[in-house]
Order: structure tokens, then C-alpha cells, then sequence
């Protein structure tokens, strides 16, 4: 009896771990996305609105899929992410989970190895973080970024709490919820609004109330943690591959700036929605994977030599508009 309940509860985490995994990597039990669609048929639909360019870029990276992160961690790591690359935004982000975080496995060095043994951490909760000081994430290297952290923090325990105390006076169970899942019970309800684009706004509004969340960051995690599949981060980045290959130049044409400013920013935006669907941001990530240097390798040679020559064009207009 022993050895069956063992093994009962072996495929009980099996399970669990596999409704985690796709959940996280947004695959259903159809091995589909969130809501139903095949990636395939995401990629076959977004080839025939952009053939020449969304046509090739799917048959050279196939498999780029948008995760379903957990929002208090994606709000988190997306505030480190100001000014920042790659290696640093992960160097943070690992130094905040060794230090205030949960030691969840250690793995020892394999034989013959004098290495250090290799662990991983689980990322710190709210309440992990409300008792660190700005001082102290200073120290571990987060500049001013510590104090947009600290600020969020402290809101967000705010938003927290009322938000406990709503669902209390409507009945609803709260007890436990931080253990079992690290997050964020206020957060987590941004994931309950409709798909519609007042919905989208209502999320973002609510986003940029913390410290250090604009515009950008706001869809950031609202496409990666927070079920908004229409929602479309913009940087200057995204704005030239918008003017580039989707005509947002058109709509800068006359306004005397190429800015981010809010008009320009919903703008290119509504371009991805209008020729991508209410997947735009997920095809968004995909274009701008394409145009990390890691990927030029897989991408056609025409494609490439394309993104060259209107880089330096860029870097001529550019020089010519400094020498006035």
C-alpha cells in the first residue's frame, strides 16, 4: 500500500509539474496557446498579413513563443530592465534571489569537479521585499532603480491589502494565497478583465501608478505576465521597425518628431493590431526577435542586407540633422 501511494503521489507532482510547464510556456493540452490558437496557425495567419517580411522571419525562427510569467516577478524584473541589457538586467535579478530569496535546489559538482555546488533560488515575495531598504539594494548594485523598487513595493503592499479587504467584504477565500503562490493577489485580478482595448488601457493605467512603470514597461507585463496578447511594448527600436516595413511614417510625416510621444506610441501600436490581430503582441515579439544579432545568422541574406542599409541610412540622417 505504501509503494502504490508513493507512486500516486510521484504522477500527482508529475502532473502538477506539467500543468506548471504549460502553463507557463502557454501550451494547452491540444498543445496550443493560452486560449486555443495553435501557434502554427498564429504563424500561418500572421505570414499571410505580412508575407514578405513576417512570411520569412516565421520559416527562419520557428517556435517563438510569447511565456506566461508570474506578474509580481515580471513587474519586478521589467523596473530592473530601465537602461539596461541583457546581462545585467539577469545579474540583478539572480543577486536579488540569492539574497532574499528561497533555496529551492542545490545541485553538487559533478565527480572530479572542485566547483562550487550550483543552486537555484525562487524569487522573493512582497513580503520578502517590504523589509529591504532602498540602502540595501543599493549595495547590491541596483542604483537608482532601488528606489523605484522600494516605491513599488510599498504601493503595491498597499494595493494588496485593499484589495484583501474587498474580496473579504464579497466572501472571497485570500487565506494562504502569497504561500502557495508567491505573487500578487492585486496583480493577479489584472488578469481577469475582458480582451477589449478599454480593458487594455485599464490595465495599463494601473500598471504606470508604480514607480518606474511608463508606458513601455506597463505592456511589457501585461503581454508577458498578464494574458494582454494585444498589447505592444514600443521603444525606438519597434518605432523604426514600424516605419521601416509598416508605414508608420506616414502617420510621422508633418508632426516635425519621430519621439515616442503618447500619440506616436498608440499609434504604432494600433499599426501591429490592425495587420496582426489580437495576437499583435505576440507577432510583435516575434519581429523583434528577428532583429537581435544572435538571429541574423537563420535570417535571409536579403533580409539582412535590408536592416543594414536602413541602419545606415539612420546613422546618415542622423549625422547630417547633428551638423545643422
Amino acid at each position: 500500500e505504501e509503494e502504490e501511494e508513493i507512486e500516486e503521489e510521484e504522477e500527482e507532482e508529475e502532473c502538477d509539474v506539467s500543468t506548471l510547464l504549460r502553463d507557463y510556456f502557454q501550451i494547452g493540452s491540444d498543445s496550443s496557446t493560452g486560449n486555443g490558437a495553435r501557434l502554427k496557425t498564429l504563424y500561418d495567419e500572421w505570414s499571410r498579413a505580412d508575407p514578405d517580411r513576417m512570411g520569412q522571419i516565421t520559416a527562419a525562427i520557428p517556435g517563438v513563443r510569447v511565456l506566461r510569467q508570474d506578474p509580481w516577478e515580471c513587474l519586478i524584473s521589467f523596473i530592473c530592465s530601465s537602461n539596461n541589457n541583457i546581462p545585467r538586467i539577469t545579474l540583478l535579478l539572480e543577486r536579488l534571489r540569492q539574497r532574499y530569496g528561497r533555496e529551492l535546489v542545490r545541485i553538487p559538482p559533478s565527480d572530479g569537479d572542485d566547483g562550487e555546488p550550483w543552486s537555484f533560488f525562487s524569487f522573493p515575495t512582497l513580503r520578502n521585499l517590504s523589509e529591504v531598504s532602498e540602502q540595501e539594494l543599493r549595495e547590491l548594485g541596483f542604483g537608482y532603480r532601488a528606489k523605484y523598487i522600494r516605491q513599488t513595493v510599498e504601493l503595491l503592499s498597499e494595493r494588496e491589502e485593499e484589495f484583501k479587504d474587498r474580496s473579504i467584504e464579497q466572501g472571497e477565500e485570500t487565506e494562504g494565497y502569497e504561500t502557495s503562490c508567491r505573487s500578487s493577489l492585486y496583480l493577479h485580478s489584472l488578469r481577469d478583465h475582458d480582451q477589449s482595448s478599454s480593458s487594455l488601457d485599464h490595465v495599463q493605467t494601473a500598471l504606470t501608478e508604480f514607480c518606474g512603470v511608463g508606458r513601455k514597461v506597463a505592456d511589457c507585463v501585461a503581454l508577458f505576465s498578464l494574458d494582454r496578447r494585444d498589447a505592444v511594448p514600443v521603444d525606438v527600436h519597434v518605432l523604426r521597425m514600424a516605419i521601416r516595413n509598416y508605414g508608420a511614417g506616414e502617420f510621422l510625416t508633418g508632426r516635425g518628431t519621430t519621439s515616442l510621444t503618447p500619440a506616436v506610441y498608440a499609434r504604432v501600436g494600433d499599426l501591429f493590431r490592425e495587420r496582426f490581430g489580437s495576437y499583435a503582441g505576440w507577432a510583435h515579439s516575434v519581429l523583434f526577435v528577428a532583429e537581435l544579432p544572435s538571429f541574423r545568422g537563420v535570417l535571409p541574406v536579403e533580409m539582412v542586407r535590408e536592416m543594414d542599409e536602413w541602419k545606415q541610412q539612420e546613422m546618415a540622417e542622423k549625422a547630417a540633422r547633428n551638423s545643422r
